[in-house]
């Protein structure tokens, strides 16, 4: 333990560590579930900064550049709505390092590094580490710096000490640690400049007053190389199950489901109503711009999915009715990622989550104003992937839901998203089409869910 405390670098020293750690991040990386690089292997591997947050556990950011997708992988490229992975990207590690490895963290175990200042000691996942999981949220509770990192807090929230930690396993893009089922820590994997949406936008909420989002009590933050938000803690909602397993699980029983769908709805317009008063909303929809879009990730994906070619040109048609149709409500901050697994129902509330938006878009991309009708297209369509999770499927499980959500968001918002038939089904095409790329890529056996909503939205128009 004794001999990572020594290994604090300079800013011109980094280079020293990483001939310890170096050879043992290139394997370890592109294996984790939060790697943005998988199956391209890292071809550059540069320290950004790294920070001994107390003995024992070093805090690193470090610079990643892959090959390229090899070729006939898949065919496919990155989903519609969304940028391919850049050939370099930022990661955020927390590595713990001792001489001997307890058995509870041989899974969290990284490798011994041969040479360099770690040489011999065991290098691990420190979030993996009770120990350490309890010392970051120590550092939480004190605002101070450590280095570039600046851990800071809301003063008007008591966070007590002691609280038992528990690492979430169900992450993809980021790593999440439970505190004592009172709070919990998303520790976000990559970063981008900037303030995250995840931060910036509950943030803004609570001053609002608007409840159906947790608010964060405290957060971690980097200087340097830029200024990029590190993690966020907020409170932990313990008896709370998220959207999508109450849908399986009513569809599984054959209880209905619309009654939750009508307040899902309503929980959602507050939200955006919310959202609007606390950003600045545009008037000016640049709509010839987003149909061009929508338009452009349709002929990708129809040239990597062969059974997307035959829909084409009569899915152009819902984009390019988005011209000439009723513009809809102005563009604003929106959830962005929006589905029933980024909800949560506690009680007879519903709760709406991560607010990160899609990780793969650059973060500045992420906060630009879009139609809220984005989101909406976001939620119908997850309400059709729950009904067609087992046979048979229930489409028409999925029609009560949708229509009960619509008519709950426009007892709530002002106007129904039903009534901006063109406008709802380009967004909600749209959507279709990054699900087809998506389940081309990794879920193949789930391609006829999308392929039946491309059918409808080209067929039947909606």
């Amino acid at each position: 333990m004794q001999r990572a405390a020594s290994l604090q670098p300079s800013t011109a020293g980094l280079a020293g560590p990483m001939a310890s750690l170096g050879s043992l991040l290139r394997e370890w990386l592109p294996r984790q579930r939060w790697f943005a690089g998988k199956d391209r292997p890292v071809t550059d591997l540069r320290l950004l900064s790294m920070t001994e947050l107390f003995p024992g556990c070093l805090h690193l950011l470090v610079h990643t550049e892959h090959a390229g997708v090899p070729a006939g992988h898949g065919g496919v490229p990155a989903p519609a709505g969304t940028t391919a992975p850049p050939p370099a990207d930022c990661y955020q590690l927390l590595l713990g390092v001792r001489e001997q490895l307890a058995p509870r963290l041989h899974r969290a175990f990284i490798g011994r590094p041969q040479e360099g200042p770690l040489a011999g000691l065991a290098v691990y996942d420190a979030l993996c580490d009770p120990r350490s999981a309890q010392l970051l949220l120590e550092r939480l509770r004190h605002p101070g710096t450590s280095g570039p990192l600046r851990f800071e807090v809301d003063p008007s929230v008591l966070i007590p000490g002691g609280l038992v930690p528990r690492l979430l396993d169900a992450e993809q893009s980021n790593s999440s640690i439970v505190y004592g089922d009172e709070f919990i820590l998303k520790v976000f994997r990559r970063i981008q400049p900037g303030v995250n949406p995840d931060l910036e936008v509950p943030w803004a909420l609570a001053r609002q007053g608007c409840s159906r989002v947790p608010a964060p009590v405290a957060w971690l933050r980097t200087t340097r190389p830029e200024e990029a938000t590190l993690g966020v803690l907020q409170p932990f909602l313990p008896d709370a199950a998220d959207g999508w397993t109450l849908a399986l699980r009513a569809l599984a029983t054959g209880d209905d489901f619309t009654a939750q769908a009508h307040q899902l709805g309503q929980a959602t317009a507050e939200v955006h109503l919310a959202l609007a008063e606390a950003f600045p909303t545009s008037g000016h929809r640049e709509v010839a711009r987003t149909a061009t879009a929508m338009a452009e990730r349709l002929e990708a994906a129809a040239h990597s999915v062969a059974a997307l070619r035959p829909y084409a040109a009569r899915l152009r048609t819902a984009f390019a009715a988005l011209v000439s149709c009723d513009a809809g409500p102005a563009a604003q901050r929106i959830h962005g990622d929006l589905h029933l697994g980024q909800v949560l129902r506690a009680g007879r509330e519903w709760f709406v989550i991560d607010f990160e938006g899609e990780p793969s878009r650059p973060l500045a991309e992420r906060r630009l104003p879009e139609s809220p009708v984005r989101d909406v297209a976001g939620m119908l369509r997850s309400f059709d992937y729950a009904a067609r999770q087992r046979r048979p499927w229930r489409p028409e499980w999925a029609r009560r839901c949708r229509e009960a959500y619509c008519a709950g968001y426009a007892s709530r918002a002002g106007w129904d998203p039903r009534k901006k038939h063109a406008l709802l089904r380009a967004y909600e095409t749209d959507r279709a089409v990054y699900e087809v790329l998506y389940e081309a890529r990794h879920r193949p056996d789930w391609l006829a869910v999308p392929m039946a909503a491309i059918e409808r939205l080209a067929v039947r128009g909606g």
